[in-house]
């Protein structure tokens, strides 16, 4: 019996997790004591006058509260963290398979001029594909205004529901620490101080790059047969690596099921999500034309057809909307563009990893849809001169930002403070777009992701390096260490 594709293997996880989910909320059991605690201090609170009088009044029954509070309860105890062993397991291997595939990528190029000419295009390629998005999301925030639909009871209820919360105090903390950087501060924080601790931190992936490159280039320079002994390690670590991967992903169906029943059970009142359902719509709309233009691209200048490349790049794409991060969907990236669709490591491990940290065309969509969207919504017009800053801020917020859940809303912060948006506004801001932020950035994520295999394969192609796929599986070499 031929064994099911992972990429359906992975699609089936996601669909009965999102099941799961919903059929938690709907059934009555779990611990009352604790449940009941946590609705107590949990619980959302309206005032209603009745008789003359303020009674407090929850904005969801009570009987519902109490059955998405044990669901939460149950998966977070039970469920969820099979999905937090999976994602720490990519991120454990991001960092030694940059350094490792980067390296041996760079010191097999013989040639210095080569890789400054892959450089150049995959900056070059980006920034046009990034600019392609955020041209793609204020033209259709533009068309379809859905921030023209939202009424001022609905801001007022957004604003109260998320009024103090952690999350987005944390965003506009965030966003106010990089505003205050300097002008060059993006280059400053590109260089280590401590090649060690960089490596020890996964936010800080454009730091590991950098160590990289320069080791590599160091590497060319002192020669092939100096240098013979260091690259023999780092091609044995690159092929190690590469087998942790396989092994990882045979875990990767149950892991999404995991993510996506705790995503479901983890979901806003739903009142509220259709509210913002328009600017939803908005923003997947766009993601959608971008994938939609990946797909001409790669079949316009690879010359094969994009059913193949979706195809082949659909485990990646569905852990990139199972995690929400580029970063810890990287190594399954790597496996998926080097075996399965043929392009050459040396190509693979500077683009990729370079693309999961400056290339965020679903990022940078959603940021000019909900920037504009958030003006359209308070009542703040906006010139040409006011969303070509957007287009430029936006541009320049994606490089560098981090490749992990939730950094597109401290660079929408960025981008809206760029237009003189009042800052006085900006909890208010955060807060319209809040409730739909997690589905949306599961999204965006994976046309981020996307994004970085088509510009992979563009690179590989116009440098010769785009060759036949070579798969290899986890068991490949189990006879030989078995008996």
């Amino acid at each position: 019996m031929k064994k099911l594709a992972l990429h359906w293997q992975i699609l089936i996880g996601m669909v009965l997790g999102i099941g799961f989910g919903v059929l938690m909320t709907q059934i009555e059991w779990g611990q009352e004591e604790v449940l009941l605690k946590t609705i107590k201090e949990t619980s959302q609170v309206i005032h209603k006058e009745v008789n003359g009088e303020l009674v407090a009044v929850n904005d969801i029954t009570q009987e519902k509260k109490v059955y998405i509070t044990r669901a939460k309860h149950f998966i977070s105890r039970w469920i969820e963290p099979f999905g937090t062993i999976f994602v720490n397991l990519l991120k454990l291997i991001a960092v030694p398979l940059i350094l490792a595939s980067l390296i041996k990528g760079i010191s097999d190029l013989k040639d210095i001029a080569k890789f400054r000419n892959m450089g150049i295009r995959t900056i070059v390629i980006y920034i046009a594909t990034t600019v392609i998005a955020i041209t793609v999301g204020l033209g259709l925030v533009n068309l379809f205004a859905p921030g023209e639909g939202i009424s001022k009871e609905t801001i007022a209820k957004l604003s109260s529901t998320y009024e103090g919360n952690s999350n987005i105090a944390g965003k506009l903390a965030t966003a106010a620490q990089t505003k205050d950087a300097g002008p060059l501060q993006a280059l400053v924080d590109m260089v280590p101080s401590n090649a060690v601790e960089a490596m020890a931190n996964n936010s800080l992936m454009l730091q590991v790059i950098f160590f990289a490159i320069f080791l590599g280039i160091s590497m060319l320079l002192i020669g092939e047969k100096k240098a013979k002994a260091l690259k023999k390690f780092f091609d044995s670590l690159n092929d190690v690596v590469l087998k942790m991967v396989d092994l990882i992903m045979l875990f990767a169906p149950y892991a999404v099921f995991a993510l996506l029943a705790n995503v479901v059970v983890s979901a806003d009142d739903p009142e509220v999500l259709l509210a913002l359902l328009y600017y939803a719509l908005t923003v997947v709309a766009g993601l959608l034309i971008m994938i939609v233009i990946y797909c001409l691209i790669f079949a316009l200048y690879v010359k094969k057809s994009p059913f193949w490349f979706l195809q082949k790049i659909a485990p990646a794409q569905l852990l990139a909307f199972s995690t929400s991060s580029s970063a810890a969907t990287l190594p399954v990236t790597m496996e998926r563009v080097e075996e399965h669709m043929g392009v050459e490591k040396e190509v693979s491990s500077f683009v990729l990893p370079v693309g999961a940290t400056i290339n965020m065309d679903g990022t940078s969509l959603y940021q000019a849809v909900a920037a504009v969207f958030v003006c359209q919504a308070l009542g703040i017009p906006l010139d040409l001169s006011a969303q070509l800053t957007i287009v430029l801020t936006a541009l320049l917020a994606s490089i560098g930002s981090a490749a992990v859940p939730g950094a597109g809303m401290v660079m929408l912060v960025i981008v809206l403070e760029s237009i003189d948006f009042p800052s006085e506004l900006l909890p208010v801001a955060l807060a319209l777009i809040f409730a739909v932020d997690r589905p949306l950035d599961m999204l965006r994520t994976t046309v981020n992701v996307t994004g970085d295999a088509t510009v992979a394969s563009i690179v590989a192609k116009s440098l010769g390096k785009f060759g036949k796929p070579h798969v290899e599986n986890w068991d490949d070499n189990l006879d030989d260490v078995t008996s």
